[in-house]
């Protein structure tokens, strides 16, 4: 069975008319004969969406139980039984109640497409995962729920369901989107209209990549080379020259005229790897196009003009940025350039030559290395000085017997294997030399440098020539091995910094390492210039103008002028060797460790200033939750104790004494429960300030629980508590530990179905006592159990009426500051387990090893603490 196709109604912000929109689909399908189920949908009490439900049918929803609350999800084994054609599902980034089929909604979305059911859903920008963290910046509300844009990007049609800013809040203050008691609120928070043009733009800016990706695809499916000019792209190309970065700033410059615009920079690398880019050039080019915004490729070709047009038309490139030539205009005569050749072939590509500072400086050289060593140039000298008259000798022996055409041969013979062996020189001196032996003793008249025919004086010339080609070319051919061994051996050098650079934990040090590793260095340093130091002769041995970055080997230089070498990062770091003078062949790829020693350096400063900022964005996050949180849990005992008592001072109602008891109750419970909110709060913030006062002690647990339960009134006379009589005592804070068992016992009472009530008990392990805190209500999933004692965190709730999500934090905080765990564990059977560890006390013992009178022991308890504070307020 084909799978079923995807439709996705995407929305900039709540209320603009996405679920109407997908029931209106509904009823045009329906209409024209498809089978057509809702699903889910989402009403929000709006009229106008609940009148189009109407006419469709609707598969009941089915109930899952979770913490004691019936809650309502699609039922997905109902939708697959009834297998409709299509079907509508609202709220696509939706979270599933634990306990159903899957835990997000798009994945029963998955589901109903792998069976051949077309689905037709909706989803707000705001619950992307790629825009998250964007959207949370622009509205300051974080999204728990979010869907991978992998799913929406793969649906087959997408439709933007687009509303002004000013529309969509007139629709709001028309009630038409929210209760009216919200209203107000959602204008003046997350509905302003710059949030909602943020949101807007970027919905907008999404649905423009998608349409390209389609766009790409259809080109590409029909085989249309030609370019589109749907958007400004800007191809800039780079030869790996100091150009590059006039280059890049001016392609910037153009494709910042144009909203939207990609700026894309290419290197076409040659293929037979000897080009001269260099390498460190092109890796600080990158990072600069990407500090641009840009995006940086590399691409393989013979013919580079070819190869850059390929490419700019496989990225439908309207403008392409090249430099201007560096060739002479003898060259450029005989070779019209890689410029000119590209623009006369661009078509419909508009191309920009800018010219920069290196045209004057003429074209760059690619110099080869040497191809032999020294000693087979000197071999090669030898044969040629010793091998030819050797030859000559044996040839005046068999005059008789060979020809000049032979003698010619044999002579070529001999030079093409001094070119083997030495090379272009001594091949050049052995052709001479075999054009002039041939000449004097062979050649008629013999004896003489004179030549009696014309075709001896013709073969002569062309064996000098063949000669001198065949030394040039296998000279050339051993250089060009060579070179292709070094370009390998950079290669694989630059592979494996990458690699060690990838691999390590802290990028730079790893960097340096492999740096002195490779080229034997004794020690390795980078420094960077300190702010205000001043350019001068001096600079270079001024240790007061540079700091030490990062360094490995032996003592670090603290100056330039200290090292072998030094290699210019930028203006403000220089990378500085020492063990032995860089050679010049080896400076390009030293270059390129320092290119990407300056980016491990900008890494590491963006991660330092990352976690700088860590702890700022979780106090701000903090105090959102807070905000958000305490709203409710202020208000509700506020307003209860206030109608209480504004009852009461009523003259207008006369009460019996029962009912003022009952106010007053009221009023009393409300203002008991406002203060444990509070002082939950004030204990929150001391532990996390590291300022919570304690009173350590010897305690039994065995009284402290039943304090704790007695503390809960009416509701802890349902907790078992199995406590054993031999229970060894703990040191802690008895008011501590109440609070913090009172917490746990809450906990678990609110969670537990009515016929299993929470139970307690405690036991002896290894010298801790363990209070175990177990109900059998829906637990907690183990990757969840991180999250349950974070501040401000109601896993699961779906409002805020029980509590702000302190309890467990608070509870947590309480047992370690006294120097235990709190661990949570699965129950048996289903429900959580919190398990309380406290280290158990030692037996006192007298100085004969005899156990200590538990009233003395008492006594010097008492005055340890004493003493402590004596000593504390001495030093004070």
């Amino acid at each position: 069975m084909p799978p079923g196709q995807l439709r996705v109604y995407l929305g900039a912000a709540p209320g603009v008319g996405k679920t109407y929109k997908m029931l209106e689909e509904g009823h045009r399908r329906r209409d024209r004969g498809t089978d057509v189920v809702i699903g889910f949908v989402e009403c929000h009490g709006r009229r106008h969406t609940e009148a189009l439900v109407e006419g469709l049918e609707v598969v009941p929803r089915k109930t899952v139980n979770y913490r004691g609350a019936s809650l309502t999800e699609m039922d997905l084994d109902g939708v697959l039984a009834r297998e409709p054609d299509v079907v509508l599902v609202d709220e696509l980034a939706h979270t599933n109640v634990p306990g159903s089929s899957n835990a997000k909604r798009w994945q029963d979305i998955q589901d109903l497409l792998e069976a051949g059911i077309t689905v037709i859903t909706t989803v707000n920008i705001q619950h992307l995962e790629s825009l998250n963290d964007v959207v949370t910046q622009i509205t300051g509300v974080p999204q728990r729920e979010t869907v991978p844009d992998a799913i929406v990007r793969g649906g087959e049609q997408i439709e933007l369901v687009d509303m002004t800013p000013e529309a969509l809040r007139r629709r709001m203050a028309h009630g038409n989107v929210y209760k009216p008691e919200k209203i107000d609120a959602a204008l003046g928070n997350y509905f302003r209209v710059g949030n909602l043009t943020a949101l807007r733009e970027l919905a907008l800016l999404w649905l423009a990549d998608k349409v390209d990706d389609q766009l790409d695809r259809y080109r590409a499916d029909h085989n249309i080379s030609t370019t589109w000019e749907t958007r400004e792209r800007v191809v800039v190309a780079l030869t790996g020259g100091r150009e590059g970065n006039t280059l890049l700033r001016r392609a910037a410059r153009i494709a910042g005229r144009s909203k939207g615009a990609d700026l894309l920079a290419v290197h076409v690398a040659r293929t037979d790897g000897l080009a001269g880019a260099d390498p460190a050039h092109l890796a600080r080019q990158r990072v600069l196009v990407e500090s641009l915004g840009g995006t940086y490729h590399q691409v393989v070709g013979t013919d580079i003009p070819t190869a850059l047009l390929d490419f700019a038309r496989g990225v439908n490139a309207t403008q392409l940025v090249l430099g201007a030539s560096r060739r002479g205009r003898l060259a450029q005569i005989f070779s019209p350039g890689v410029g000119v050749t590209t623009t006369a072939e661009s078509g419909p590509i508009d191309v920009h030559l800018v010219t920069h500072e290196e045209v004057k400086r003429g074209r760059a050289r690619v110099t080869l290395t040497h191809g032999l060593t020294t000693g087979r140039r000197v071999t090669g000298f030898a044969l040629a000085t010793l091998g030819m008259p050797v030859l000559t000798v044996a040839l005046t022996q068999l005059r008789r017997d060979l020809s000049l055409p032979s003698d010619i041969l044999l002579y070529l013979g001999a030079v093409v294997a001094v070119a083997l062996v030495g090379g272009l020189y001594p091949a050049l001196v052995a052709a001479i030399a075999g054009f002039l032996l041939l000449n004097w003793f062979f050649v008629p008249p013999i004896h003489q440098f004179t030549i009696a025919e014309r075709e001896n004086l013709l073969a002569l010339l062309v064996f000098l020539l063949i000669a001198a080609a065949v030394s040039v070319t296998v000279d050339r051919s051993a250089r060009r091995t060579s070179d292709a061994a070094r370009a390998r051996a950079e290669a694989e050098t630059l592979s494996t910094l990458a690699g060690s650079v990838l691999r390590g934990s802290r990028p730079l040090p790893s960097l340096l390492d492999q740096l002195r590793e490779t080229f034997q260095l004794t020690g390795v340093t980078l420094l960077e210039r300190r702010d205000g130091a001043q350019s001068g002769p001096d600079l270079q041995r001024d240790p007061a103008a540079w700091r030490v970055t990062a360094a490995v080997g032996d003592q670090p230089c603290l100056t330039p002028a200290q090292g072998d070498a030094d290699v210019l990062v930028d203006e403000q770091v220089s990378l500085v060797l020492r063990g032995h003078p860089l050679a010049a062949a080896d400076r390009r790829v030293v270059e390129a460790f320092a290119a990407q020693a300056a980016v491990a350096l900008r890494q590491e400063r963006l991660e330092e200033r990352a976690a700088a900022v860590g702890p700022l964005a979780e106090v701000d996050r903090l105090r959102t939750a807070l905000l958000s949180a305490v709203s409710h849990d202020l208000r509700t005992p506020l307003a209860s104790a206030k109608a209480a008592v504004d009852s009461l001072r009523s003259p207008d109602v006369e009460f019996s004494d029962v009912d003022r008891d009952e106010l007053l109750a009221t009023a009393d419970e409300s203002l008991e429960r406002l203060a444990r909110l509070v002082e939950n709060l004030l204990d929150m913030s001391r532990l996390q300030a590291g300022a919570l006062a304690m009173s350590p002690q010897l305690i039994s647990v065995a009284e402290e629980i039943p304090a704790a339960v007695g503390d809960l009134g009416d509701a802890g006379r349902q907790v078992d508590i199995r406590i054993p009589d031999d229970l060894p005592e703990v040191h802690a804070d008895p008011a501590l530990l109440e609070r913090a068992l009172v917490n746990l016992l809450s906990n678990a009472l609110r969670y537990s179905p009515p016929d299993q009530p929470p139970m307690v008990t405690a036991s002896e392990h290894g010298g801790r006592v363990e209070v175990r805190v177990i109900d059998h209500g829906p637990g907690v999933p183990a990757a969840d159990w991180a999250r349950i004692f974070l501040p401000f965190q109601r896993l699961g709730d779906r409002d805020n009426s029980t509590g702000v999500g302190l309890g467990l934090a608070l509870s947590r905080g309480l047992v370690e500051a006294m120097g235990g765990t709190l661990i949570p564990d699965t129950t048996p059977g289903g429900g959580l387990t919190m398990t309380l560890s406290l280290p158990a006390a030692e037996p006192a013992t007298d100085s004969l090893g005899q156990a200590a009178d538990p009233a003395i022991l008492d006594h010097i308890d008492h005055w340890r603490i004493g003493e402590q504070a004596g000593e504390q307020g001495a030093r004070a």
